[in-house]
């Protein structure tokens, strides 16, 4: 079976780069840029589990000659619409889409362009970047990947994607309940975003000093209730992660989102917190944080495109 990882940068990357060492027939669809880049040095990932330098199989949108049975999607929400144009003729009648973005807004586009019965419900996790070389560096060890049926039903394509994801060197599995483990991720994705970039620090930062502990309750606050009024609930023990994660002291943890921001790099201002500000202004829930979290990721966004 075919794969084709839309994206070499440093979630795609790094896991197309796990299966094609473990063996897997995989391609990368790369920008021109990108793609000079890794004719010339290769593919390199270091990681704490151990470094990987592959030559990778590389190809532009206008060399695509047939279809892929699986489509890992991961590339940033912000270049989407270029994306699957990119990758149209990639897609055939049984190709399966996983996309590794965050938020919920991708899904509604992905089915718009080929179809809801293409794509699968996805949440990776993984802390990548890429340095000045353009190689993937790991930070911590975790490294996830669950997919699954929407409807959280069994199928053949399933069990296929499964047999080619488990045992690739990340840990992979099938999930009855990714609908809610997709908004969960969102639901902490934003509200980590949130609380680092607008605070211009980790959690341990604001949770130090006076008010930091509220500010971050408060944040979590409303982020819940947008997402229980779009009708998603949420896992008590999820919850209780969540708070305890967003507002411990000491700890380093930052988002992608800040520390893209805080690198001068384009941000997923609309897609991580601007949908939530949507589906909040729709079931009329007030969200006055993240208003204002919003406002100030916008300032960001136009100053860096002037």
């Amino acid at each position: 079976m075919r794969i084709l990882i839309v994206g070499a940068g440093s979630t795609g990357g790094f896991f197309g780069a796990k299966l094609a060492k473990a063996g897997r027939d995989v391609t990368f669809l790369v920008r021109p840029q990108r793609l000079r880049l890794l004719e010339q040095h290769g593919l390199c990932v270091r990681s704490p589990a151990g470094d990987i330098e592959i030559k990778p199989q590389l190809i532009s949108s206008s060399q695509i000659n047939g279809t892929f049975d699986i489509v890992l999607l991961a590339v940033k929400a912000y270049t989407l619409d270029s994306a699957l144009h990119d990758m149209a003729a990639a897609v055939g009648p049984n190709t399966v889409i996983l996309p590794l973005l965050n938020g919920m807004r991708h899904m509604d586009v992905i089915a718009e362009k080929f179809g809801a019965d293409r794509v699968l419900g996805c949440v990776c996790k993984v802390a990548t970047s890429l340095d000045e070389d353009g190689r993937i560096i790991q930070q911590g060890t975790f490294n996830d990947i669950a997919y699954g049926e929407l409807d959280g039903t069994d199928s053949d394509r399933i069990a296929l994607v499964h047999e080619l994801m488990r045992d690739a060197g990340f840990e992979a599995k099938t999930s009855k309940t990714i609908l809610r483990d997709m908004w969960e991720k969102w639901t902490l994705l934003a509200a980590m975003g949130s609380i680092n970039c607008l605070m211009r620090g980790s959690i341990g930062d604001v949770a130090s000093v006076k008010g930091g502990h509220e500010f971050a309750v408060r944040v979590i606050d409303e982020v819940v209730a947008i997402v229980r009024a779009a009708g998603q609930e949420l896992s008590e023990a999820f919850l209780a992660q969540a708070y305890g994660l967003l507002t411990l002291q000491g700890s380093p943890q930052t988002s992608s989102m800040y520390r893209d921001l805080i690198a001068g790099r384009a941000i997923e201002a609309d897609q991580i917190i601007g949908d939530l500000l949507e589906r909040a202004a729709a079931k009329g829930v007030e969200a006055p944080l993240l208003l204002l979290v919003y406002t100030n990721l916008l300032v960001y966004q136009a100053q860096l495109q002037r």
